[in-house]
This record gives structure tokens, sequence and C-alpha cells, in this order.
């Protein structure tokens, strides 16, 4: 999958046969009579969502069999959605995805440069899925491992940071589960930053320089704002 204009979000993705064409080619009929095959699965969204690129070795899913005889196939419809500060609208506004080697840190921020704004987690991933990342000093045999995912990544950090304007964040195997013990890791995440008070009846905002930031060191400030309720 691949996105020249922004980031890959996947809609849908299931494994199975739902016609006689697809993948036909060399296969003996019977193998295909079964087109009332399909199961829905969430890993390839788990692994490409926030990307630019995203190639997936099917073999490597794991997904299990939901009609044992029949040829299968893996069938994904995803959309590109708009790439970093678009707009400059919280809307659509995506953060470039951070990268955080192993035993490191970094802040996923939404409200220094833009103020009202809250952290929406859109993919995560502390693993392994190139031996170019994070790899400056080490052995071939700790970074040959490329298919090292850690199951529980997305929820700790969305659970984490989802609804913070400011959320630091720790590619630590004590913060994860460690997927691949003799591979070094690090952790990618992929986020929004979304209005505070969209979609509200009603909300608070404080007018402080640790919210905001400040723009004119020794003024005293103020805030506003303009709204309507929909």
């Amino acid at each position: 999958m691949f996105s020249d204009s922004g980031l890959i979000l996947v809609k849908y993705s299931s494994y199975g046969r739902t016609d006689n064409n697809t993948c036909g080619i060399n296969w003996h009929p019977s193998d295909s009579i079964n087109t009332s095959c399909s199961l829905k699965i969430s890993t390839i969204a788990d692994r490409c969502n926030g990307l630019r690129v995203c190639e997936v070795k099917t073999a490597s899913l794991g997904t299990p069999d939901p009609c044992y005889g029949t040829y299968k196939y893996y069938n994904t419809t995803y959309e590109c959605i708009n790439g970093p500060f678009a707009d400059k609208s919280f809307r659509n506004c995506i953060s470039e995805s951070p990268v955080i080697c192993e035993r490191g840190y970094s802040t996923l921020d939404c409200g220094t440069s833009l103020g009202d704004g809250t952290i929406q987690i859109i993919n995560a991933n502390y693993g392994r899925a190139d031996s170019v990342t994070c790899s400056s000093g080490l052995s071939d045999s700790l970074i040959e491992n490329t298919n090292c995912y850690a199951p529980n990544t997305f929820s700790t950090v969305a659970t984490l940071c989802n609804g913070q304007s400011r959320c630091a964040v720790e590619a630590s195997y004590n913060v994860f589960t460690d997927p691949c013990s003799e591979t070094v890791k690090y952790l990618t995440v992929s986020y929004m930053c979304t209005s505070k008070c969209e979609g509200k009846s009603s909300c608070e905002i404080p007018a402080t320089n640790n919210f905001f930031s400040d723009p004119c060191v020794g003024t005293f400030k103020y805030l506003t704002i303009a709204y309507s309720c929909i």
C-alpha cells in the first residue's frame, strides 16, 4: 500500500474468498468453489495505519483458516488521509510519526504550536519492521528479525495519550510486552491532533501560558474564541 498524498488509513481487511476470479490462475477449480468464505481481520490496519508506505508479508500474519480446502487471498480497502499539517486545521492535522529507539523517550505534542489540541492515536508499534531504523552500531543478529510486533502497543499508547495535549512515551519492554527478546526494538507512533471542544456540548479552555505557550513574555494576554452551536 502507498499514499502519495498523505497517510494510509485501512478501512477494511479480510481473508478468504468471495468470487471465483480473484487469484484463481493455476489452481484447480475445486479450490475456489467456496465463495462465501470471508474473515475480517485487524492485523493489516494495526501494522499500516498512519504510514505512507506499507508492505505486509501475509505468511507472517498468522491468520486463522476460515475455510479449509479453499484457495484464499487477502483483500484490503484503504484511503489516504491528509498529511502533516495539511491545512492547519485540527480536523485534518496529522503529526509526523515519531520513531523512538529502545530505552528512549519522546513527547507527543498537540499543545505547544496548536493551542487547543488533543492527541488521538492512529497507530503504534513496539518491535522492529525493518533492519535500518535504530540500527547504528548493532550487529546483524540484533536487527535481522523484521517481523516483530508487540500486540498491545496501540491500546497501551492510546490509553496513555488519547485526549491529552502532551504525552510522554517510552520505548521499553517494561511498558509493552517483549515480542522478540533477542532483537533491538523501537517504538513508532502515528497520531492526530483534534480539537479539544469539537463535538462537545460544553468545554472549558484555560487561558494560560502552560496550555498555549507564551507568545509575548511580560505582556498580560487574553484568549478570544469564536464558535457556533450546531
